[in-house]
């Protein structure tokens, strides 16, 4: 194990494994194929039509707790397909967690689309983003969402750590990739937006979402960050997936957003591919860290 990074395991899940706890609890699932699937070596897909994730810490265990009750409620509200929870697995002397099976949701990762084909999904994400951000958060506070845990409007304490990531992924990256995203941040002279509550993905990058063959998003996946919070941090994509043309397109099918929610849309479009690039250097990955800095630098261009 290299050192202690928030991404690391407390508890590793192999193929044997998945296969046992999910032919016991589930037989009707024993006779399918078992394939670990994806970024994370905990999500398993079960012949061709379920995905299975298994929780690897326990500060994961609550997450897909909340999850299980809350997913199913968004069907309604989602224009995007998404992975509903069908099968609740239950912790046993074998597993210490809880786990969930959804429906597999097809597609690939958006990794190096032309900016021609991002375009196309403006109005795509906007429509997703707009019904699910009018999802009643009563309702989900009532399912055990947190409500801003991340402290999202606090923009000074984001920069301090943005400054400090920046600094610890610096080498790769070029002097003009450093020199662009120094400069974004030492603009940055805002230092807290009014908060606004609506239910969020909260965690909406190029890992979280996939695309069919023609480069249209057409699965977003990985709610474990559901909470409630300024709708800005969903609305990044407008900044990191899509061109800067796209976006008069996406703001208007979304509604609007004011300057303040822009002005933190963007930070997070810049901070949440930092934190990827970040986990991509520490894993060797290279296209993960190419997209990464890709999706910086789109957000930070007008």
């Amino acid at each position: 194990m290299g050192g202690t990074n928030v991404w690391d395991a407390e508890w590793e899940v192999n193929e044997e494994q998945a296969r046992t706890l999910i032919g016991r609890q589930f037989p009707q699932l024993s006779s399918k194929q078992v394939k670990r699937l994806g970024w994370d070596n905990t999500v398993f897909l079960i012949g061709d039509e379920y995905v299975f994730r298994f929780p690897r810490r326990t500060i994961a265990v609550g997450s897909i707790r909340m999850e299980g009750k809350l997913l199913p409620k968004l069907e309604a509200y989602m224009t995007i397909p998404y992975p509903k929870p069908l099968f609740y697995g239950e912790a046993s002397d074998e597993y210490p967690a809880p786990f969930l099976g959804y429906a597999y949701v097809p597609g690939d990762f958006p990794i190096g689309l032309t900016e021609e084909r991002r375009a196309l999904s403006a109005e795509t994400l906007a429509k997703f983003l707009r019904r699910l951000h009018e999802f009643p958060v009563q309702a989900a506070l009532n399912c055990g969402v947190q409500q801003d845990h991340r402290s999202l409007t606090d923009i000074a304490s984001r920069k301090v750590k943005l400054e400090g990531f920046l600094s610890k992924v610096v080498e790769h990256l070029s002097p003009e990739e450093s020199g662009v995203i120094e400069a974004y941040i030492s603009r940055l002279q805002t230092d807290h937006v009014e908060a606004v509550n609506a239910l969020l993905h909260g965690d909406l990058h190029f890992k979280n979402m996939l695309v069919n063959e023609n480069g249209i998003v057409s699965g977003i996946i990985d709610w474990g960050d559901l909470s409630v919070g300024h709708p800005a941090c969903d609305l990044s994509v407008a900044y990191s997936f899509l061109p800067p043309y796209a976006r008069g397109v996406f703001f208007e099918t979304y509604g609007g957003a004011d300057e303040e929610t822009k002005l933190l849309a963007r930070l997070i479009a810049v901070y949440i591919p930092v934190l990827i690039l970040m986990q991509a250097v520490d894993d060797g990955n290279e296209a993960i860290a190419a997209e990464a800095k890709s999706n910086i630098l789109r957000a930070l261009s007008d």
